[in-house]
């Protein structure tokens, strides 16, 4: 344990699994009092079970739908008021439908915008007040290298649209927390090996299922190699960073395939 976190109190969304439980562990173990919550009790509270085992501080409200507003508003009031008062907030939860606009229903679409756009905005409205009485704070977001291209193997019109309003949602907060000492800033994964990628951009009859092959660092990436660069982000060594986003897809964004 380095402590890089030391302090710190940590609201993160989305602990039960996958990137969201690395970041949960990790931040507990650098130092940070985390809250976590999720819409899966089980697996929010085994997460809970495994930061307190290995000696970190970390307490769960769940299961919380992160659309319902008054209930964001009490989670976050209440650790708040728990921990006396709350430094970062690492909006990592959100749920997506993967389809081509003409197989885009309204009803899908909409799906998407509420649990990859709605859900990062009242999180982040009802901390602003908290980061605000703080004197400062982060405010880290989770956009995705389909806010910043397109694909013709992944057809995504929510999905993309989502994203790059978390992209530029992240600049405007930026803005408008710099007077209050608040930092913003987004990491942007690329193809990560998650339980929920395994059921469908990783299954075995997915056209992806081969991307590695495309992506110039030879594999794909870990909720480790995400949650790292959150930790950055979140700590005094990026005191200096604000609006950015960090793509963390192996090069795959960056460079152009080679001939097949």
């Amino acid at each position: 344990m380095t402590g890089r976190l030391a302090g710190k109190v940590a609201l993160i969304t989305g602990t039960a699994s996958g990137q969201g439980r690395a970041a949960a562990l990790l931040f507990a173990a650098e130092g940070a009092t985390v809250v976590g919550t999720d819409l899966n009790p089980d697996g929010a509270a085994e997460t809970v079970t495994l930061a307190r085992a290995r000696g970190g501080r970390m307490d769960s409200a769940h299961p919380l739908d992160l659309n319902d507003e008054d209930g964001v508003r009490a989670w976050i009031d209440a650790a708040a008021a728990a921990h006396g008062g709350i430094d970062i907030l690492y909006n990592n939860a959100g749920a997506t439908q993967f389809l081509p606009i003409a197989e885009t229903s309204y009803a899908d679409w909409s799906f998407t915008i509420r649990n990859e756009l709605d859900i990062v905005f009242l999180a982040t409205k009802h901390a602003w007040p908290h980061l605000v009485a703080r004197g400062g704070g982060c405010v880290l977001l989770v956009g995705s290298t389909a806010g910043i291209t397109g694909s013709v193997t992944n057809t995504r019109i929510a999905h993309t649209a989502s994203k790059g309003g978390v992209v530029a949602m992240t600049k405007q907060l930026a803005a408008e927390g710099a007077a209050h000492g608040i930092r913003a800033n987004c990491i942007s994964p690329g193809m990560i090996a998650t339980p929920a990628t395994a059921r469908d951009l990783l299954a075995d009859d997915h056209p992806m299922r081969t991307i590695a092959r495309a992506i110039p660092l030879g594999r794909i990436g870990t909720p480790e190699d995400v949650v790292r660069c959150a930790l950055f982000l979140a700590s005094d060594e990026a005191s200096y960073v604000t609006g950015a986003n960090l793509v963390i897809d192996g090069g795959w964004s960056a460079v152009l395939p080679g001939a097949s």
